[in-house]
């Protein structure tokens, strides 16, 4: 028979041990970088660990009707928004016409999570009239934040991100209750309280001179706010409750906010742009300049021209007087201040934030607007009892199949069946290394139909090896010893493997995409373990076949190796004749003699 071909093939054939460092370095590596990162154990999903489920009742705002087209949309916003943190696995659907529920998995980022979810109110951009710390907390310096042009460096336009605003030259500028010194808040409330002509809200800053005094019942609503101002602490939960339940878009109104671990005061005029025409918001760390994290906000066109009014109402008045209020769900989640008129429809908020903190506002931003209102009904705790009992009876479901799986293995491959035992031992250890990985990195939680993906893999990879096994046995029964039956074998088995588990990762894909949460655990964890089917075949159970045929016990078709020729139905061995070097006389013809 023939030789294997030399070049890379050969070189592969004869040097396999290399294929089996690399993907023991791997394993090495990977094991290593969990231990180091101290996520030893997968993610657990809220079936399994348990977690919080939040039930919200939805209300018909003045323009918004509750129905399936608006709760769907609800739906999409809230699972952006909990996802958006990392969250991975958390359900939220719809429940009757008016109800959605909300069950979020315990982690790192699960009650993050659930205040961004309650906080389901929509979002408005509003210029700050006045503000000041509550209950006698001292001020802290602020972030900024710029226009966001590209080009030269961007004007010092920057809205201070989650603390009071500072001046272009960092010193930080004085609060908003120095407006006592230079004008009351009765004369703030007064100067934007003038209706615009057009009828609308009027976006004029605080330091805009007022148009016509106001009428009789616009000082009384002054009056009102101004008391409710100066009564207002914000330490108190129970009175940010109430303040962020009150006030209308179009009129002024008081609004807490915690800027830095220390609870502000505002009195906020009408809103000037509506969360809806944020286009996109993202998160960056700002790798040219000293800014650090960032966040970037884009508007609609609509969006863009209110934005570039207000900002340019806003940059013609003294510090601190130049503000604008992120308003979410009643609550000022930031109060960034204006030096120049942003145009274009770009911004970036920038200062001393965090990671978190910068994810945590570009989210709200993006997430924050939804088409109806919704009040928290009630927030339950979900234990991991029921999903507990069900894991169990999974796991010995798996494990009475992997039993079932090595017997069979062992009674008809015998000594093959080590080979495709230690094949499964690395992808179930790779497995598991990867799911611990991901869930610190992408936010994954091992569910039970993740768990039910895993089972059905150790099938799929039993059957690559099955397939490359009867390859080889073929070989054998043509005739051919261990050595060149291996390498013969390989490449019509490789072309099936390779066929199959394509196929079962394209089935995977295709529901990961079509479906949401549990199922689409079973499909991750489906599409994760057909890969690494390829990886252990390819670099480890090829490889080691090719070591174990230079090996006697092997080679030599002994009768517990799986290879016994005779026990195969092999036919006489192949063998190299030698043609002969001319013609060879034939016998001769009677009738031409």
């Amino acid at each position: 028979m023939a030789a294997p071909k030399k070049g890379r093939g050969a070189s592969a054939q004869s040097k396999p041990g290399r294929s089996l460092v690399l993907i023991l370095i791997a394993i090495v590596a990977m094991t290593g970088g969990m231990f180091l990162a101290g996520h030893t154990t997968p993610r657990l999903g809220i079936d399994l660990a348990g977690g919080t489920s939040i039930t919200l009742k939805a209300k018909a705002d003045q323009g918004s009707a509750i129905n399936k087209a608006n709760m769907d949309t609800a739906v999409d916003i809230m699972n952006r928004r909990v996802n958006g943190l990392g969250v991975s696995e958390a359900e939220v659907q719809t429940q009757g016409d008016d109800h959605i529920i909300v069950n979020i998995p315990k982690g790192t980022n699960s009650k993050e999570a659930q205040q961004q979810v309650g906080t389901t109110a929509k979002l408005y951009f509003r210029p700050v009239l006045a503000s000041e710390p509550s209950g006698g907390a001292t001020p802290k310096p602020s972030p900024s934040t710029s226009s966001g042009a590209s080009g030269s460096p961007s004007p010092a336009a920057s809205p201070s991100g989650d603390q009071k605003a500072t001046s272009p030259s960092g010193d930080p500028s004085p609060n908003a209750s120095a407006t006592s010194q230079g004008r009351a808040v009765s004369d703030a409330l007064k100067a934007d309280a003038t209706p615009s002509p057009t009828g609308s809200p009027s976006t004029k800053s605080s330091g805009a001179p007022a148009s016509p005094s106001p009428a009789p019942s616009a000082d009384a609503n002054t009056a009102k706010l101004q008391a409710q101002y100066a009564a207002l602490d914000c330490t108190k939960p129970a009175e940010r409750a109430k303040v962020g339940q009150a006030g209308k878009p179009g009129e002024p109104t008081v609004a807490c906010g915690e800027i830095d671990k220390v609870w502000y005061k505002y009195v906020l005029g009408p809103a000037a742009v509506d969360g809806t025409e944020v286009k996109k918001a993202q998160a960056v760390f700002d790798t040219q300049g000293a800014s650090g994290w960032q966040v970037q906000m884009n508007f609609t066109s609509s969006g863009a021209k209110k934005f570039a009014d207000i900002t340019g109402e806003l940059a013609k008045n003294q510090q601190p007087q130049n503000e604008f209020g992120i308003v979410l769900d009643g609550e000022v989640v930031s109060s960034p201040y204006v030096q120049q008129a942003i145009t274009g429809g770009q911004a970036e908020i920038s200062g001393r934030f965090t990671q978190e903190e910068a994810q945590s506002l570009s989210n709200m931003l993006s997430y924050g607007a939804l088409p109806l209102s919704f009040q928290e009904e009630t927030v339950t705790t979900v234990t991991a009892a029921l999903g507990g009992e069900q894991l169990k009876a999974g796991l010995l479901a798996g494990a009475i199949g992997l039993v079932l799986v090595v017997i069979y293995l062992v009674a008809y491959y015998r000594g093959l069946s080590l080979v495709a035992m230690a094949s499964l031992l690395v992808s179930a250890i790779l497995t598991y290394v990867i799911m611990s990985l991901l869930g610190p990195a992408i936010g994954f939680a091992l569910n039970l139909p993740a768990v039910c993906g895993a089972i059905v893999a150790i099938g799929i990879t039993a059957d690559s090896f099955i397939v490359y096994f009867e390859r080889i046995r073929d070989e054998i029964r043509e005739g051919r010893t261990l050595r060149p039956a291996v390498e013969r074998a390989w490449p019509r088995a490789r072309r099936t493997i390779l066929v199959s588990d394509f196929v079962s990762f394209l089935a995977a894909a295709v529901l990961f995409i079509v479906t949401v949460g549990k199922v689409q655990g079973f499909a991750f964890t489906l599409g994760l373990t057909t890969v690494l089917d390829v990886v252990v075949v390819f670099l480890f159970t090829k490889p080691l076949m090719t070591l174990l045929a230079r090996r006697k016990f092997f080679a030599d078709g002994h009768k517990w190796s799986g290879l016994d020729p005779q026990s195969l139905g092999a036919k006489p061995p192949l063998r190299r004749t030698r043609r002969p070097s001319g013609p060879s006389a034939g016998p001769v013809d009677p009738k031409g003699a």
